[in-house]
């Protein structure tokens, strides 16, 4: 009677029996990808499930095919800038400009108007609305002056004045069964910063201020925020990573069981962090959306 060879198959694995080291192995490679975001949870539970049912190189192989092997670094990704600044924005200095502004009037009779994105705010901008609305938005705009005035007289109708954080603003005007909305005063202006005086009247109807950032400002306090996840999970893969270094040096003085016990733990550690992501990007979906409703340009 001959021993027999173990078969090859396709791929020249041959069926030799995996041990636990080699389990373990896969299942470090798992627990990294995890944590940098290659596999989603379901994907994790279910390749670590196969990975402990494992009993051959065969059966090990595919569980990690698509993965990086430990050590080695990725490509790196190209950086791309996300923030789209305005033309110009150097301070408020360069955003007085003078002259006699772009647009001077504004009139909604049952319809509407907007003035909005790059243009120049004139030194008085005069606007109407009857049984309709208007948008002045100033976050883009440039100013004529150091001190503009907003006329706006609202009939059965309403105004949106909608200023950027740093401009200073004084409401004046004169509301009769409506009103004029004082929130945004008392905010001091910063250094240099246009002043925004509101004035006008309103009949059943209502002028609006609201203090608001740009979309370009918006998109980078979004990625400002995105870096800060990105370092809050490198240091909790470093956290990991100690762990599991910690757990590998006092493997080798314990059994079988308490081996799978350190696995385990490791494995509900991974598990915990990559949690916490979850929660941080829903936590950044629900502001996206918030975001998105506040400011529906």
């Amino acid at each position: 009677m001959t021993d027999e060879l173990p078969d090859e198959h396709s791929d020249g694995l041959p069926e030799l029996r995996a041990s636990d080291a080699d389990r373990e192995q896969v299942a470090e490679v798992l627990r990294d990808a995890l944590a940098e975001g290659r596999l989603d949870m379901e994907e994790f539970e279910e390749r670590l499930e196969a990975t402990y049912k494992a009993r051959t190189y065969k059966e090990l192989a595919p569980i990690t095919r698509d993965l990086p092997a430990p050590g080695v670094t990725p490509p790196p990704v190209p950086t791309v800038s996300m923030v789209k600044r305005p033309a110009g924005a150097g301070g408020w200095a360069g955003r007085i400009v003078g002259g006699d502004g772009s647009s001077r009037w504004g009139v909604a009779v049952l319809g509407g108007f907007e003035r909005k994105g790059r243009w120049t705010m004139p030194k008085r901008f005069n606007s109407f609305a009857f049984w309709g609305g208007g948008v002045i938005d100033l976050r883009e705009a440039n100013f004529a002056d150091g001190e503009v005035v907003v006329n706006c007289v609202a009939i059965m109708g309403g105004m949106s004045v909608i200023v950027p954080p740093g401009v200073e603003v004084l409401v004046r005007g004169i509301g009769v069964m409506g009103g004029f909305d004082h929130s945004e005063e008392g905010v001091e202006g910063d250094p240099g910063a246009p002043r925004v005086v509101v004035t006008g009247f309103a009949f059943w109807g209502g002028v609006g201020v609201e203090r608001k950032v740009t979309k370009a400002e918006r998109l980078r306090q979004k990625e400002e925020r995105r870096l800060e996840k990105l370092e809050r999970r490198a240091a909790r893969q470093e956290e990991l990573e100690e762990s599991r270094r910690r757990a590998l040096e006092g493997s080798g003085d314990l059994g079988h069981r308490d081996s799978l016990d350190d696995a385990r733990s490791i494995h509900r550690a991974a598990m915990d962090q990559h949690r916490e992501m979850m929660r941080e990007e829903r936590r950044e979906r629900r502001d996206d959306r918030r975001d998105r409703d506040r400011d529906r340009d």
